[in-house]
């Protein structure tokens, strides 16, 4: 297999194979790498990746998350599977190793840094070099068999780690994620623009946190704008993707380790992937 045929720009890019310093994975291969980014924490990238990825599942896509936000990570605490722990191999090279990414309940392949240490709570406390050679070892290395969607929980901001994973790895295209607000809205266009400075597709944006609904009437009812989602999107410049809600339930099912099942039994999250589908 030459190293073009694993590489999700195939026949998308002019390089050439002998001159390509584009990552490509060493243990399977992979149609789209979506990658999901914000310009700052706490804004749900990973609840975003989560559900894109769940729903992706149900229609049968093979179908792998890598967790990039490496000081951060929370995807196995998503997904319940935070006490397993990935296995390490030995790898093609005495100085390689082989990650073999934890399976979710519906067959997601997940690797984290907290899948790869003894504990979650334990700190990271590197500087920029090691985190960018760790984040790039989990995508190159880990056993992804054949994928047809890998997402990327991206770390936030537009520091060295995005900027690494943003010409290391041929991303097919982004997704940001936000919240409705003028002050995140500000910080997220940063990211857009990093985007399109660097010729990288971005599907559009998704709003988190956009709305409560009432227990008694189902109104929707906006909590931190009242500026509509739309009109945030065109802000950004960007197609709206989905309003995502506050939901409480959602959490219970995360704590509970039934977060997939409850993803696909409920319809408010199938405008996210509806839409997603229609913009790729």
């Amino acid at each position: 297999m030459s190293k073009c045929d694993s590489c999700a720009s195939k026949g998308k890019c002019s390089n050439k194979e002998s001159t390509c310093s584009v990552l490509v994975p060493s243990y399977g291969s992979i149609k789209n790498i979506i990658g999901v980014m914000s310009g700052k924490g706490g804004v749900g990238k990973s609840t975003v990746t989560g559900i894109l990825a769940t729903k992706l599942r149900s229609l049968g896509y093979k179908v792998g998350v890598l967790d990039g936000d490496i000081t951060g990570p929370s995807m196995p605490r998503f997904f319940g599977i935070n006490e397993e722990r990935a296995q390490i191999l030995p790898g093609k090279s005495q100085e390689e190793a082989k990650f073999i990414p934890v399976e979710t309940a519906t067959g997601i392949k997940v690797i984290s840094l907290n899948l790869l240490t003894e504990e979650e709570e334990q700190p990271v406390i590197w500087r920029g070099p090691i985190l960018t050679g760790v984040m790039t070892q989990m995508y190159r290395d880990t056993e992804w068999g054949d994928l047809d969607y890998l997402l990327i929980d991206m770390p936030p901001g537009t520091g060295d780690l995005t900027l690494t994973v943003m010409q290391s790895i041929p991303l097919t295209g982004i997704i940001v994620a936000a919240t409705p607000q003028d002050m995140v809205t500000m910080i997220v266009k940063k990211v857009v623009i990093m985007a399109q400075k660097m010729n990288i597709k971005v599907y559009g944006v998704v709003e988190n946190m956009s709305y409560i609904r009432c227990s008694c009437c189902g109104e929707k009812q906006r909590v931190f704008s009242k500026k509509s989602a739309e009109e945030q999107a065109g802000n950004l410049g960007v197609p709206l993707i989905a309003e995502l809600p506050i939901n409480l339930d959602l959490v219970e099912k995360m704590e509970s380790r039934e977060v997939e099942d409850f993803i696909n039994a409920s319809p408010e999250y199938d405008e996210l992937l509806g839409s997603f589908m229609r913009l790729s």
